[in-house]
This record gives C-alpha cells, sequence and structure tokens, in this order.
C-alpha cells in the first residue's frame, strides 16, 4: 500500500427506482479512525454495513460519509405516520396536563426531521444493496486521492530525512576538534584541582562527567539510524504514520542532547551547534509531514 494522505475528498452518485442519492467521503487527519455517518432516517442497517466497509479498507483518520437523496427528483413524498401521531397525542396530553386548549401546527409537525421523506427507510435491503456499490466506488477514489497527496508527502520526507543525514555528516566533520577542546578544558581543571587540596576522588569523577560530555558519537550514531529506519518504513506497505512519528520524536530528543553538549563552546562547536539546529528544523518540517500520514 503507497503512503496516503489522511486528507480527501470523493463524490459519487446512484440511482434508487428512479430516485438520484449522493454520496460524499471527506477525510482529515486524525489519531485514530473516527468515523461520523450522515444518513436518512432509519438507515441504521444501512449504517452498520458501510461502517463495516470503512473499516476493511480505511485505517486511520476522520471520515464524513453523507448520503442525501436528490428532493428535486423525488416522484411523491411519504409521511412518517408513526412519528407525526406519536408528536400529536404528546402535545395533546401536555396541554390537558398544562390545563390549557390547544391544538398543534401541522405546517410545525411536518417540519420536524424525518416526518416527510422518500420513503428510503422502508426500502431495507434494497437500499443497502444499491448504495454499498456506490460507497465501494467513493472509497477507491478516496483512497485515490489520498495516495496521490501521499506521493507529494514521502517526496519531500526523502528530502528532508537526506538532508538531515547532510548535516549528520557535518558533525561528524567537525567532531574530532570539539573533542580536542574538550581534551583540553579537561586537561586544564585536572591541573588546577592537582594544585589545590581537591579530593582525588572527585577530580577522577570530574574527569568522567566532562569526558562524558565531550563527544556526540552516540548521538550520531542514533541519528543516523533513525533516519534510515524511517526511510525504510517508507518502503513498507503497512500503516506507518504513528510509527514515523515515534521515530522524530526520538531523533528530536537526540538532536537536543546533541546541541546540549556543544554548548558554550567556541570554533568549531559552532558549526556542530548550527547543524544541530538544522536537524532540529528538518524535524519538525517531518513532523508536519508525518501527521497527515495514515
Amino acid at each position: 500500500m503507497p503512503i496516503r494522505s489522511m486528507t480527501g475528498f470523493a463524490q459519487v452518485k446512484g440511482q434508487l427506482n428512479g430516485l438520484t442519492f449522493n454520496l460524499s467521503l471527506k477525510s482529515l487527519n486524525h489519531r485514530f479512525l473516527d468515523l461520523h455517518f450522515h444518513l436518512p432516517p432509519n438507515t441504521d442497517a444501512l449504517e452498520m454495513a458501510m461502517r463495516r466497509r470503512v473499516k476493511e479498507t480505511i485505517a486511520r483518520g476522520h471520515l464524513d460519509v453523507n448520503l442525501a437523496f436528490d428532493s428535486a427528483a423525488a416522484p411523491s413524498l411519504v409521511l412518517n405516520r408513526q412519528l407525526v401521531i406519536a408528536y400529536v397525542e404528546a402535545f395533546r396530553a401536555a396541554a390537558v396536563e398544562a390545563g390549557i386548549g390547544a391544538e398543534p401546527d401541522l405546517n410545525t409537525v411536518l417540519r420536524l426531521p424525518g416526518a416527510l421523506d422518500q420513503g428510503v427507510e422502508a426500502r431495507g435491503e434494497e437500499l443497502t444493496s444499491a448504495v454499498l456499490p456506490r460507497l465501494e466506488q467513493a472509497v477507491q477514489e478516496l483512497n485515490r486521492a489520498r495516495e496521490e497527496e501521499g506521493k507529494a508527502m514521502e517526496h519531500q520526507l526523502r528530502q528532508l530525512m537526506g538532508e538531515l543525514l547532510a548535516a549528520c555528516a557535518g558533525v561528524r566533520r567537525h567532531r574530532e576538534a570539539v573533542v580536542k577542546s574538550y581534551s583540553s578544558r579537561v586537561k586544564q581543571r585536572i591541573e588546577e584541582w592537582l594544585g589545590s587540596s581537591t579530593d582525588p576522588e572527585r577530580i577522577l569523577q570530574e574527569a568522567a562527567l566532562l569526558a562524558d560530555r565531550s563527544d556526540v558519537q552516540e548521538e550520531l550514531v542514533r541519528l543516523e539510524n533513525h533516519a534510515r529506519h524511517f526511510l525504510d518504513l517508507l518502503d513498507r506497505t503497512a500503516e506507518v504514520g504513528k510509527k514515523l512519528d515515534f521515530l522524530l520524536q526520538e531523533m528530536n530528543r537526540e538532536a537536543n542532547t546533541l546541541l546540549s553538549k556543544t554548548s558554550g563552546l567556541a570554533g568549531e562547536a559552532l558549526e556542530i551547534t548550527e547543524a544541530g539546529l538544522a536537524i532540529k528544523a528538518h524535524v519538525e518540517q517531518a513532523r508536519e509531514q508525518v501527521q497527515n500520514i495514515e
């Protein structure tokens, strides 16, 4: 399965006994699969069938499913007698209880949702048989649109990872000079301590701490491994959006550590700082894209 954006739109038309209906799908990014159906009244069985079909082909995103019949082309309207009678009886019972003389307004009653429709709820299996094939067509069109957008996103993500790896290579070029700078600092501090009454054990602890802060090798290795794993995930045929987002969080953490290790140093360490900032910028740009990947 190609990389898919979670944003897309598709619309199809269908016919049922001479009555035209429009089926539209609109998807937006979301952490999970969030389905919202907007269907004619009394079509619960149809909604359940549509929900099952959608879950088979869409893994993640906020999806609005709208089904509407063309009222202008409707041959006639059907009165929902059960709903209208229930409303009238409830109105009269409330009037008696309140001790007032009043009758419901028919115009108001007929404006109730579902009071007048094209009788689609009475068709049951016939309605489901007409709509489901159009749903599959709409889902295919939606996924094609999302895959087209996904191609552009994948291209940009690969470019960002290439630039990130190039920045890591830049850090490596300046790493040796930075290590030497830290070594000089450690040497200077030890010479100061040896000329004082400082505890030798404390000297060893401080030296070990400075040595640990003197090298960004581990951060570089992890950043490069994460970037290669990121590119590998882009080649896979599965839902990868959440995994890519997790990797970018890890990469951002490594970039922050790299920057903290070179803070306060001059010379070539400034080059590493600039490269670290570039890495963070690439990670943030990638995260903006990944937030919309299925």
